[in-house]
């Protein structure tokens, strides 16, 4: 038996509810999610150019 089996699954986070927000707060909301967007960007292209140096090094032939 896997230890992983025993632990229980993370369940995706809940959508927030928006209908209080103020337009402001919405707008800002939006721009701290746009940067954590391209956040996570960069930090793709960054894995993808290790990933590519990586099998340059290691291409076989």
């Amino acid at each position: 038996m896997d230890l992983d089996d025993l632990e229980p699954r993370r369940q995706p986070p809940k959508p927030k509810d928006l209908s209080g927000w103020s337009v402001e707060d919405l707008q800002a909301y939006i721009a701290a999610m746009e940067a954590e967007i391209r956040r996570a960007g960069e930090a793709i292209k960054a894995k993808q150019a290790q990933k590519a140096a990586a099998d340059l090094f290691f291409k076989k032939g």
